[in-house]
C-alpha cells in the first residue's frame, strides 16, 4: 500500500454505517484517554488519508494561543469572505452542535458530509495495523478531510490544545498566529510561561510568517520564530491599532506586507470582540496574499458574531472564558447594571482550571453569585465553587446541580434592572444557550438567601 493516497482513493470496507451522534459516540471508545498529546498516530492515520500529500487549501492560517484564537479565526473568516474568498475553518470545542467545527463558506458543516469524513477516517485508521486515535484526533483528522474536498481559497485552523503536538500541527501553516500567552491547561502543558509560548510557537514553519498579537508574550515566542527564520510580525511594532480622535468606537489599523510596505485601514467599527485581535486577523490576511479593502474590512467587522464571547441574550451577559487573563478582559468590558440592579454571576468550571485566580478576578465587579455543578470526572462542584467564592469575602446566594437549575433560580430572583454574567466554561454556556433565559420580575427579599 503507498504511503499517501489522493482524498476521495480509500477503497470501500467494512464500516459502520452510523449516524452522526453515533460517529461521536464511538469515537469516545476508541482511546484510553480522553488527551494524549502527540503527532505520530495522527499522521501515520492522515498519509493514509492522503492528507499530507499536498495542501488542503491554497492557503492556510493556523492560530494558537491561551486566549483569543476563537475571535481571531471568526474575524479572520469574515474578513477573507468579505473580500470573495471561499473560507473554511475548523475549530474547536463547540457549543450546541458538533458541526459548529467544521464551516465552509460560512456554513456548518451537514450531518451527511461529517459522516463521509468519520468513514473516511474509520478506512484509514484500519488499513493495516489498526492505530488507535482519541477523539480530538478522529475529529480533527475528519474536518482536514472536509476542507480538502470543499475546493478553498483558504483554510483557518484553530490549535486545540498548545501547538507543537496538537493534532492540527500535522498541517504546514503559511501564515502562523500565537494571540495570547497564559497559564491553562496547566495538566497538559505546565506553569512556565516561556514553555507554554514554546509549545505554541511549535506551529511556526521555516520561513513563513509568525504573527504576534499580543504585546506581552513571553520572549520564548519569538526566539522560537527567530530560529526558524520565520518572518516575525508583532503587534506594536510591524502592526498597530490605534483609536480614531474625535470618532466614537472608531479605530484606525496599520499593517504592514511582507516586503515592508505599510498599509493603514481607518474608521473601523469595533466588532464587540478584542481590537487587539482584529488587528491581529487583518495583519495575518494581508501576509497571506489577500488585497484588503476598506469596504469590505468595514462591513466584515461591523457584522462579525461569534457566540459565547460577551454574548448578549437580553440581561444575560455570556462568555466562556475559564481562565484569569480572559476574566481580565471580561471584567474591563463588563458595563454597569442600570442604577438599583445586581451584578450577578451564574459560574459553573472544570477543577483543572485556575477557579481561585478566575474568582479573584471577577470580585472586583461581581456581587452576587450563584454556583453551578458541572458534570464529569472534570466538573467542580457547586458547593466547593461556593467554599471558595466565600473565602475570597464573596457572597453566594444559591448553589445548583447543573447550569440549567441555577437559571432556574436566577428567574424567582431577578429584578428587571439585574445583570447576570454566565461564565467559567464552554459546558456553563452550551447549557443556558440550549435554553431560553430569564428576564427579571421579580425583587430580591434581601440577604436572607445569602449562603455564609
Amino acid at each position: 500500500m503507498p504511503d499517501s493516497l489522493e482524498p476521495h482513493a480509500l477503497q470501500p470496507s467494512s464500516v459502520p454505517l452510523y449516524s452522526l451522534k453515533q460517529w461521536l459516540e464511538h469515537l469516545e471508545t476508541l482511546h484510553p484517554v480522553g488527551i494524549e498529546l502527540g503527532l505520530e498516530r495522527v499522521s501515520q492515520v492522515a498519509k493514509r488519508m492522503g492528507l499530507l500529500s499536498c495542501p488542503i487549501a491554497p492557503c492556510v492560517i493556523t492560530v494558537a494561543g491561551t486566549n483569543g484564537k476563537g475571535s481571531t479565526l471568526a474575524m479572520i473568516d469574515s474578513i477573507a469572505r468579505a473580500h470573495g474568498w471561499r473560507v473554511g475553518t475548523y475549530t474547536s470545542p463547540h457549543l450546541l452542535r458538533y458541526n459548529e467545527r467544521v464551516k465552509i463558506d460560512g456554513q456548518e458543516a451537514d450531518d451527511q458530509l461529517l459522516v463521509q469524513g468519520f468513514e473516511q477516517v474509520e478506512r484509514a485508521r484500519l488499513q493495516g495495523s489498526e492505530i488507535s486515535l482519541t477523539y480530538f484526533e478522529a475529529g480533527t483528522l475528519c474536518g482536514l478531510w472536509c476542507l480538502v474536498n470543499a475546493e478553498l481559497d483558504l483554510a483557518v485552523l484553530e490549535v486545540g490544545l498548545g501547538g507543537r503536538l496538537d493534532a492540527v500541527n500535522i498541517i504546514d501553516a503559511d501564515v502562523a498566529i500565537v494571540t495570547t500567552i497564559a497559564q491553562d491547561h496547566a495538566n497538559f502543558l505546565g506553569t512556565d510561561l516561556a514553555q507554554i509560548g514554546r509549545e505554541k510557537a511549535g506551529i511556526f514553519r521555516p520561513n513563513r510568517p509568525a504573527v504576534l498579537g499580543s504585546q506581552t508574550l513571553p520572549p520564548s515566542v519569538a526566539e522560537c520564530a527567530q530560529l526558524l527564520s520565520a518572518p516575525t510580525f508583532s503587534l506594536g511594532q510591524q502592526f498597530t491599532h490605534q483609536a480614531m480622535a474625535g470618532e466614537a468606537c472608531q479605530w484606525r489599523w496599520q499593517g504592514q506586507h511582507a516586503d515592508g510596505q505599510r498599509v493603514v485601514i481607518d474608521e473601523l467599527a469595533d466588532p464587540g470582540l478584542p481590537i487587539d485581535n482584529a488587528a491581529t486577523a487583518l495583519q495575518a490576511l494581508l501576509l497571506a496574499g489577500l488585497e484588503l479593502e476598506k469596504s469590505p474590512v468595514q462591513a466584515a467587522l461591523g457584522s462579525v458574531q461569534l457566540a459565547g464571547r460577551m454574548q448578549w441574550i437580553g440581561s444575560w451577559c455570556l462568555d466562556v472564558g475559564h481562565n484569569p487573563h480572559a476574566a481580565e478582559y471580561v471584567v474591563r468590558h463588563l458595563p454597569s447594571p442600570p442604577e438599583g440592579g445586581r451584578q450577578w454571576c451564574l459560574i459553573g468550571m472544570l477543577n483543572d482550571k485556575d477557579i481561585d485566580g478566575v474568582i479573584k478576578t471577577l470580585a472586583s465587579r461581581i456581587g452576587d453569585w450563584v454556583c453551578v455543578s458541572l458534570s464529569g470526572e472534570r466538573g467542580c462542584r457547586a458547593s466547593e465553587l461556593s467554599q471558595r467564592i466565600i473565602a475570597q469575602g464573596g457572597r453566594v446566594h444559591f448553589c445548583a446541580d447543573s447550569p440549567q437549575a441555577g437559571v432556574d433560580w436566577l428567574a424567582q430572583m431577578l429584578t428587571p434592572n439585574d445583570r447576570v454574567l454566565a461564565t467559567g466554561s464552554f459546558f456553563t454556556v452550551a447549557a443556558l444557550l440550549a435554553r431560553p433565559l430569564p428576564t427579571g420580575a421579580a425583587s430580591l427579599d434581601g440577604g436572607e438567601n445569602e449562603i455564609r
